[in-house]
């Protein structure tokens, strides 16, 4: 039986989309056993069963505003600290949250672990993509500052992934980059681009630039947080803004518009998918003993339910394993 802890009070909509999601991962996947941490009154009316969930109630929680790491040393009653202390101490194999999401990181990486010679654990994502295969992307925001030894890191967690959660038999890691010449970039680029075309683990196709993402133009993308975060940014509020644009235009348009809107209202519900994330699940920091999920904090029923769906595929994959042996390997020579 897989565990999965999740805090139950975290982000926009908790506790009722939140618990929604579990309602029906519990009816479609019968391999899990949930853990809810959060206010038991909150929760219980929006709860539908009764076998394979516990709730451990606590109206202590994390709020968006506090700052992340004292939150975690000071609110030890907290839902979000509760439900990574149970993975720490084996009571439960992954955490899931919507909540603050620097206080997840801290939690994740003091609470949970790093895995050893993991320097710097990256949030990862997998972000759709316009033939619907998506690529996994990390770093997301986890570190400001990276060196090209963490970027290469990134680039062994990121397809580790790819192959074993998502099933790509050799993916294609991508350095983002301001070109795609081999030449281009600054120091870090260069150094990292020098070390993933040295790893012969790797399908290292070379560096990719951020507008040929959303083609599919690889499988996992390299980037340090910053960088990654404001294209994740970038992204998010480019196709926001494409669908509420285009909802407007239908809206404001004559008869003949909407006549064309209905007629492609086929069409237009497939591209709706095809840049909607919440079907992809949550945003995994990559590189601790245990999967730790960032669900985004506006997150609905269906996407809540994708998170635990990827929780479950990564704890039957063995993930953590692999990677705990592929790192355990590691020499210095790649220093």
């Amino acid at each position: 039986m897989k565990k999965i802890a999740i805090d139950a009070m975290g982000g926009d909509n908790a506790p009722k989309a939140i618990i929604e999601g579990v309602n029906q991962a519990l009816d479609d996947f019968s391999d899990i056993e949930i853990q809810l941490y959060g206010d038991r009154e909150k929760i219980t009316p929006y709860l539908t069963h009764t076998k394979r969930v516990t709730i451990s109630h606590t109206i202590e929680k994390i709020d968006s505003e506090d700052e992340p790491v004292k939150a975690i040393r000071k609110k030890k009653q907290a839902s979000m600290v509760l439900a990574t202390q149970a993975v720490k101490e084996g009571r439960a194999d992954a955490v899931l949250s919507a909540g603050n999401t620097g206080a997840l990181l801290a939690s994740g990486l003091f609470v949970v672990g790093r895995i050893k010679n993991i320097d710097r654990p990256g949030l990862m994502s997998t972000i759709p993509t316009m033939d619907g295969k998506g690529f996994d992307m990390l770093d997301l925001g986890a570190n400001a500052e990276n060196t090209a030894k963490h970027l290469h890191q990134f680039a062994v967690l990121g397809s580790f992934y790819a192959k074993n959660v998502r099933g790509i038999t050799s993916p294609r890691v991508g350095l983002l980059n301001n070109g795609t010449e081999d030449t281009k970039g600054d120091t870090l680029r260069k150094e990292t681009f020098e070390r993933l075309s040295n790893d012969a683990s790797l399908n290292f196709i070379g560096n990719v630039e951020a507008r040929d993402l959303l083609a599919g133009v690889c499988d996992v993308v390299v980037a340090d947080g910053f960088t990654g975060n404001a294209v994740l940014k970038s992204i998010e509020g480019t196709a926001i803004s494409i669908m509420g644009q285009l909802k407007k235009t239908i809206q404001d348009g004559g008869f003949s518009t909407k006549l064309g809107a209905l007629l492609l209202k086929g069409s237009l519900s497939q591209l709706k998918e095809s840049l909607d994330y919440s079907s992809a699940g949550g945003a995994v920091l990559f590189g601790l003993k245990a999967p730790v999920i960032k669900c985004h904090g506006s997150s609905d029923a269906k996407a809540i339910y994708n998170a635990i769906k990827q929780v479950s595929l990564m704890l039957e994959s063995g993930l953590m394993d692999q990677l705990t042996n592929e790192f355990s390997k590691e020499s210095e020579s790649n220093d």
